[in-house]
């Protein structure tokens, strides 16, 4: 990390908090989460926002982790692409099947529905400049209500908040996120070396 954060042994109050859950849930807390310490005003904030819009994202957990993984790309952050990934290996059963996702979604034998949403995050995260509103009628005929569409937005330029934080202030992945396999951890490695 580039910059000071608060250490686990110093956290105070909701810095405390927030460590204390993360520790709990897996083991250790990320860098990604001890580098908002450094505005500790605005951590708790950054948590809560998370929380609150991945715990009612109306997709369910598998897509937010699929919109995740490509707008990381777009990023590009090495440190989102590695942790959504491993989740997705766990998620859906098989390293192959994520990878060839994060390879080319459009060709990964997903569903039309799928492969519209991830190709609107796409453009999100590319240049939402360019979404037209043609983009969102495509979507509705693939079914998906305005809610849906507007949580896919939230997801997509979430992420890209997110990540450029992390890259800005140096967080790396921890050596938990990092995949074995050399092919799918040098795949994965889409910005910063780690």
């Amino acid at each position: 990390m580039f910059i000071a954060t608060i250490d686990e042994k110093d956290a105070r109050g909701a810095i405390a908090e927030i460590y204390q859950a993360e520790a709990a849930a897996l083991g250790f807390v990320m860098e990604g989460t001890k580098c908002w310490t450094a505005l500790p005003h605005i951590a708790p904030m950054v948590e809560h926002l998370l929380h609150e819009a991945r715990n009612n994202f109306s997709l369910g957990l598998v897509n937010w982790r699929l919109i995740t993984l490509i707008a990381a790309k777009q990023v590009p952050s090495s440190y989102c692409s590695h942790v959504y990934a491993k989740l997705l290996v766990n998620d859906l059963g098989s390293r192959d099947k994520v990878l060839a996702i994060q390879h080319d979604f459009r060709n990964a034998g997903l569903d039309a529905k799928t492969v519209a949403m991830l190709a609107y995050a796409e453009q999100v995260a590319r240049d939402a400049s360019l979404v037209s509103e043609a983009d969102i009628g495509l979507l509705r005929q693939h079914g998906f209500s305005d809610r849906e569409i507007a949580d896919i937005a939230f997801c997509a330029a979430y992420r890209c908040f997110m990540s450029r934080y992390f890259d800005a202030v140096g967080a790396m992945p921890e050596s938990t996120w990092l995949d074995p396999d050399p092919e799918f951890r040098a795949a994965m490695t889409v910005g910063k070396p780690v």
